[in-house]
């Protein structure tokens, strides 16, 4: 354990992210328990979980700086990427974590029970059955394959008037963006800088067309 907060610590250094002690326990707990289920239930095909650190919270937490307003929802998020190492860096935020797979949503629900962490609804739901009351000031996903799905399943997500799409992806796909549907247009691209990940990381923000 103080070998994998070690580890964090430098990462974390290298970077402009202000982390405290208590999100850093969180973060290396979250990593102990994603390393402890995943040899029952496979949820990641990231075995070694100081190479979590880097593809999993780095990756995720990079992002935390660009999320602007108050309700999120992380759609196809998997075993909480980048939806909680997300929530526990904005415990004063809102996370919705939505996947269609009843063993990550029952691991998400032990994550944030065991870590205490007080901000994050799980959702078990096909995106495109999840209508919700309120909608979100973003939706996020680093899972869909292309933006184009993306926009095209999470369409009824977002607010009318404010609301974004915040696609994380590797290199930056050119042809996906010429690809997205007339109603959806770029509003941003941002390069991330995730320390030790090798290959290129980017925050796509998608907007609807006036």
């Amino acid at each position: 354990m103080s070998a994998l907060r070690d580890k964090l610590d430098a990462l974390i250094a290298t970077t402009d992210l202000q982390v405290s002690d208590a999100q850093r326990e969180q973060l290396v707990g979250y990593v102990t328990m994603l390393d402890k289920w995943n040899k029952a239930y496979n949820l990641t095909s990231v075995r070694d979980p100081f190479e979590m650190l880097v593809k999993h919270i780095l990756d995720s937490i990079v992002v935390s700086t660009h999320l602007v307003g108050e309700r999120f929802i992380d759609v196809g998020t998997g075993p909480g990427l980048p939806g909680i190492p997300l929530a526990i860096m904005h415990p004063e935020k809102t996370f919705y974590l939505l996947d269609s797979l009843g063993k990550r949503i029952r691991f998400i629900k032990q994550v944030l029970h065991e870590l205490g962490i007080k901000n994050v609804t799980p959702i078990q739901s096909r995106v495109e059955e999840f209508q919700p009351e309120e909608k979100f000031d973003a939706v996020l996903s680093r899972a869909f394959a292309s933006m184009v799905d993306m926009v095209s399943w999470c369409h009824h997500l977002p607010k009318a008037e404010s609301g974004v799409f915040l696609a994380l992806k590797g290199q930056l796909p050119q042809d996906e963006i010429e690809q997205l549907p007339d109603w959806c247009s770029v509003s941003e691209i941002k390069a991330l800088n995730v320390p030790e990940l090798e290959g290129e990381r980017h925050l796509v923000i998608l907007s609807r067309k006036d």
